[in-house]
């Protein structure tokens, strides 16, 4: 089966929907499956090299996803849809990752109208979140739906969605369009690459200013959605309480909202026991992830979160909120703690989370292990979404 996803970039820094097609590539290829990918990206990006499978990067304007408000993210490329148009009958199934841009527009435009099955993965974007933030935006984006995306996913073999969370979220969100076909395409990540003591040395090494401290670790987008500023104020809270464990915030800040948290903490007096690396990759992010007490993602929305799939698979238990779309998976096996991504009850979370004795940490890293095991093993659900496109 030859598979080509459309997505408006396939940058590292897009976050978890590009991280979950490269996670497949290895399993999928394994049942014979190849793919590529078309996208807004411009041809001669850096990190278009890394890219294991082809890729057709068609973009025209740099800057996909800049800003947190900018028009660029939205995207545009005059040869989508005429590339769209001479190339998409030579792939067997055709998977739209995402929704309001311009990737989307296209293929709305052209895959309607062609005898290809497509499948679109919504990646969140119908979450409520998003209407109850911005609601002049959510009335565009209402237009939008009757005459773009709402007929693309009525017209698709199937709209994919990565958890029955993610599903209920979804109901209702907008007028119209509501009855597409809906599958739950289980997500999941290979285990954990080996040489772990390597990769905690090469995390430390990345970061030496924490001089080998106890940390706790927020890694994803820096983005107002995902929650930072909710972790910063519960880690002030008990600073003083623990003053022998520092915090790490670790991402891209695509939205330039890190200057903005880093004078909070300064305001806040903890600004030396907070570390801002960056993004991690490589070695670098599975040491993170490997040395941490425990990964933090307070979200007020997440679809999936391939991240605390990645802590789990590493036995470090996650801090999140019931609106990370497999919380309750987590809750189910214990590998962490769930509450409201509101600022007390994640700061009363912590702080039950620091109280805990050694035997009960231990215990609750050992259920990291088995909650990754049991629920997002990609050797699992890869086949799972793959009898999803032989359907």
């Amino acid at each position: 089966m030859k598979i080509l996803h459309v997505i408006a970039s396939i940058s590292p820094t897009s976050g978890g929907p590009v991280e979950g097609i490269m996670q497949q590539n290895a399993a999928l290829l394994s049942y014979g499956v190849t793919r590529e990918v078309v996208s807004l990206d411009l041809p001669g990006a850096s990190y278009l090299k890394d890219i294991p499978f082809p890729v057709h990067a068609l973009g025209e304007t740099p800057g996909i996803g800049a800003g947190r408000y900018s028009l660029s993210r939205y995207g545009y490329s005059s040869k989508l849809i005429p590339w769209l148009r001479m190339n998409a009958q030579s792939y067997d199934r055709i998977i739209v990752n995402g929704l309001w841009n311009y990737a989307g527009y296209a293929a709305s435009r052209v895959l309607r109208s062609m005898n290809i099955p497509y499948f679109v993965f919504t990646h969140g974007m119908l979450d409520p979140w998003f209407r109850q933030q911005n609601l002049i935006k959510h009335f565009f984006k209402q237009i939008s739906w009757l005459v773009f995306e709402g007929p693309m996913l009525q017209d698709a073999t199937a709209v994919l969605f990565t958890s029955e969370e993610e599903l209920r979220c979804a109901q209702g969100a907008f007028w119209g369009y509501a009855d597409y076909k809906k599958e739950i395409a289980k997500y999941g990540i290979m285990p954990p690459p080996p040489l772990a003591d390597f990769q905690c040395a090469s995390f430390s090494a990345a970061l030496p200013a924490l001089r080998g401290r106890k940390y706790l670790l927020f890694m994803s987008r820096i983005h107002p959605k995902k929650g930072c500023d909710i972790i910063i104020n519960a880690f002030s809270r008990i600073a003083d309480i623990y003053p022998d464990i520092d915090l790490v915030i670790a991402g891209p800040d695509q939205v330039g909202w890190a200057r903005e948290l880093q004078d909070l903490t300064q305001k806040m007096g903890i600004a030396k026991r907070v570390h801002w690396p960056g993004m991690l990759v490589g070695d670098e992010k599975w040491g993170a992830l490997r040395s941490a007490e425990a990964m933090l993602l307070p979200s007020h929305g997440e679809n999936f979160g391939v991240v605390i799939a990645e802590a789990l698979s590493c036995g470090t238990p996650v801090l999140i909120s019931n609106r990370v779309n497999i919380w309750r998976e987590v809750d189910s096996v214990r590998a962490g703690l769930v509450c409201d991504n509101t600022q007390q009850a994640f700061g009363a979370t912590l702080e039950a989370f620091l109280k805990q004795s050694d035997g009960e940490l231990s215990l609750m890293r050992d259920r990291a292990i088995v909650c990754f095991d049991k629920f997002f093993n990609l050797k699992n659900t890869a086949l799972e979404l793959l009898i999803i496109l032989r359907a």
